[in-house]
């Protein structure tokens, strides 16, 4: 069994998470669960950056200390991520004592290598960020932080301690050259490899006079720069300074899931400081892209932003609908790799259209002719009858192809060939079929339509597997498919193979002869958004 190691870039706890947030957690769960499906040892990783100058100070607002503030934010986040069905096998707080100790060590190493000196640092600070900006960013941001226009700059000077990030620019740029996957998708290496031959700098990785951090061990008046310490929580989970047996098996990572504002901290910054240590790479970043609001007055596309008053939380969505329209919209309607856009508008369109009319019209559709027709049994089903329904399609190649969409992350597309390469079959094979009307002229005729209706529904259980876990689920559980085949145990190749056998029935909940609805349509009404 092959490993597989994946993390998202770890929170702010200064507020709770919003949808940008939460669509990178969800790009992350659809592939921590497809390669589950593959048969790997999957280790999702995901947690909080803590050790920032915001916790004291937005702790201090509520009266809190700073330990017991980010531990109800960290509550508050799992909470979040559970509720949107997040599969992650592990939840970092930096402020875990086995952070600091795998920090100080790692700090120490390069220290060690000769990669640190002190030095005086001058320059623009974002506080939005916690990040020194160059003079170019802030050139070209009319005298602001690019990502944060509405946070004034700070110029600092102070004594700091530095990482000689410029020494590695050669070894670096070999490694991109060598290894073409490392950054992801590809509209994001020019970018990196363009900053890394241009305007690599030594970078500032203490500050001085903070209490709340992690202190240098050598030299206990500075404190471990958040970058430098938030990057390390990788190695940490994996064993790095407390499971030398663990991390050996680990790490390296074989993919980080971050949002693009940060790629050049992961690509640049990251393997540099791994290379100083001695550590072997991650294997692959992949930089998703941002979410932005429509506004459904002006029409105008906008940042998420507090500012603006535009923030969405998952939870309002969630219990407004569901954590399976959630996913739906975010993985289907939004390319992980580009920008996405959300509108209560549009929201509603696309439920109302892929999971309302589609998803869960179809799954009543059958439920209810088999309920029916033949009060839900429907005796022996021989596997190699039961693929009419896909009218001669290649469904080992199609498998073949979405696996390969999906690890690339390519949800959107991968999405786009379930709803026209199996959802829209079974919807022109019941069209064709007319097994409501077979029901009265040929009933082994319309059980043998039903019987391949029911492997349309585990096929594409398996298929969406991945990406609507809840319903995927209730899909295979509609059918005794679990006597065949455990559902924790299916694989993406096994959609390609019809599977059925003796006694095949309906054991879906019912009401009066008709399975409870899974996605009653909505409307958000004229004040919604």
């Amino acid at each position: 069994m092959a490993r597989y190691f994946i993390t998202t870039a770890i929170d702010y706890p200064n507020s709770r998470p919003h949808i940008g947030t939460a669509f990178e957690k969800i790009g992350a769960d659809a592939q921590a669960r497809f390669r589950r499906m593959e048969g790997d040892d999957v280790f999702f990783l995901m947690g909080n950056d803590e050790n920032t100058i915001k916790v004291p100070q937005r702790a201090r607002e509520l009266g809190l200390a700073p330990k017991p503030y980010v531990d109800e934010m960290a509550r508050q986040f799992q909470d979040v991520w559970r509720a949107l069905e997040i599969s992650f096998d592990e939840f970092i707080q930096t402020s875990e004592v086995r952070h600091h100790v795998a920090c100080q060590r790692f700090i120490q190493a390069v220290f060690d290598a000769g990669d640190i000196y002190k030095s005086v640092y001058k320059g623009h600070y974002c506080n939005g960020c916690e990040t020194f900006k160059t003079d170019k960013e802030v050139e070209e941001a009319g005298g602001r932080c690019p990502n944060h226009p509405s946070v004034p700059l700070i110029w600092v000077e102070e004594d700091n301690y530095f990482f000689r990030l410029s020494a590695y620019r050669d070894r670096l740029l070999d490694h991109y050259a060598n290894h073409p996957e490392f950054i992801q998708p590809e509209s994001r290496r020019n970018e990196i490899v363009n900053l890394v031959k241009d305007e690599l700098k030594d970078v500032a990785i203490t500050r001085k006079g903070f209490e709340w951090g992690i202190k240098t061990p050598f030299d206990p008046s500075q404190t471990i720069y958040v970058w430098f310490d938030a990057l390390l929580n990788y190695i940490t989970a994996a064993g790095y300074g407390s499971d030398p047996e663990r991390f050996a098996v680990t790490w390296p990572a074989d993919v980080h899931v971050i949002g693009k504002d940060i790629t050049r901290f992961h690509c640049a910054l990251w393997p540099a400081m791994l290379m100083s240590a001695g550590l072997p790479l991650p294997r692959r970043v992949f930089g998703h892209g941002f979410v932005y609001r429509k506004n459904e007055t002006t029409g105008e596309i906008q940042k998420l932003s507090k500012s603006l008053g535009n923030v969405v939380e998952p939870m309002e969505l969630i219990e407004r609908f569901s954590s399976e329209a959630f996913r739906y919209y975010f993985l289907s309607q939004c390319p992980f790799g580009g920008d996405g856009e959300f509108s209560f508008e549009r929201f509603a369109e696309a439920y109302n259209s892929g999971l309302a009319n589609n998803l869960g019209n179809l799954y009543s559709r059958i439920l209810t002719m088999c309920l029916k027709y033949f009060n839900g049994d429907l005796g022996d089903a021989r596997a190699d009858q039961a693929r009419a329904w896909t009218k001669g399609a290649d469904f080992p190649a199609l498998i073949q192809d979405l696996r390969a969409r999906i690890t690339a992350f390519e949800y959107g597309f991968a999405f786009q060939r379930i709803g026209r390469d199996v959802v829209d079959l079974a919807n022109l094979y019941i069209q064709e079929t007319e097994p409501f009307k077979l029901a009265k002229t040929d009933l082994p005729a319309c059980k043998a339509v039903l019987i391949n209706l029911a492997e349309w529904l585990r096929t594409t259980a398996i298929l969406l597997k991945p990406f609507l876990p809840r319903t995927a689920a209730t899909f295979y559980q509609a059918f005794n498919f679990e006597e065949f085949q455990p559902w924790s145990s299916v694989s993406y190749q096994d959609a390609a193979t019809p599977l059925l056998g003796p006694g095949l029935c309906v054991t879906a909940p019912s009401t009066g002869g008709k399975p409870t609805p899974l996605f009653p349509k909505i409307d958000l009404g004229p004040s919604s958004g």
